[in-house]
């Protein structure tokens, strides 16, 4: 340093003015060093936490249109919610097999019922669907006539027993179910999977800021002591 400066004063120029250009030189550069110290930094694992932390929230949204319109709907919607008496009249294997899940076709067991109250006859469902028993899909069609035959068997060895149903006279007045579907308790359960993603996935976010947030605090703080 010592040689450069003569070298400047001997070049002409004054030692007090290089003096001066060197120490503002060493003011810049300690301003600038305390500008990138108080830049917060976000580190890649704080960067991908964030991300995981929005993914979990789209998915949650999601979720919640999913499980709005199979369990959430369909429970708004039922309004099977009066109960009556049933007496059980007659039970039947239908000649047409119905529809399952588009892979075959199996037997439907309707059961007749007598409301005790008004004494009008009503097709029992076990629950929403449109029979009251169906059995698993299979392809062997003597196995599901067997199994519907002795479900059927069963229920007609207890023909004129009564059990409790629950009815819907302003939209099914021909129709009862044993039981419902639909409840307030599974459309809650279904209801607490997308909650609990979109708090886990607000909750990180969160933290990740806050963590960014006192970092940048501390660097601050660190930097005027």
């Amino acid at each position: 340093m010592l040689h450069a400066a003569v070298l400047q004063v001997s070049s002409g120029r004054p030692l007090a003015s290089y003096l001066k250009q060197v120490w503002r030189r060493g003011v810049d550069g300690r301003g600038l060093e305390r500008a990138k110290a108080q830049m917060p930094v976000s580190s890649v694992g704080e960067d991908r936490a964030i991300l995981l932390g929005f993914t979990m929230m789209a998915f949650s949204v999601l979720m919640f249109f999913v499980v709005g319109i199979s369990m959430v709907k369909p429970y708004v919607n039922s309004k099977w919610e009066e109960e009556a008496g049933c007496v059980l009249v007659q039970a039947d294997i239908l000649k047409e097999w119905v529809d399952c899940r588009g892979v075959s076709t199996v037997p439907c067991l309707r059961v007749m019922v007598n409301l005790t109250g008004s004494q009008q006859k009503a097709l029992l469902h076990y629950d929403e669907e449109s029979c009251f028993y169906i059995p698993k899909c299979q392809m062997d069609r003597k196995e599901l006539e067997d199994e519907v035959l002795k479900v059927k068997n069963n229920i007609s060895a207890h023909l004129g027993g009564s059990l409790p149903c629950l009815a819907d006279p302003t939209r099914h007045p021909g129709d009862v179910i044993l039981n419902r579907k639909y409840t307030l308790r599974s459309a809650l359960f279904a209801l607490l999977w997308p909650s609990l993603m979109l708090g886990g996935g607000a909750l990180l976010v969160g933290l990740v800021k806050l963590t960014q947030c006192l970092a940048h605090l501390c660097s601050e703080v660190c930097n005027v002591t």
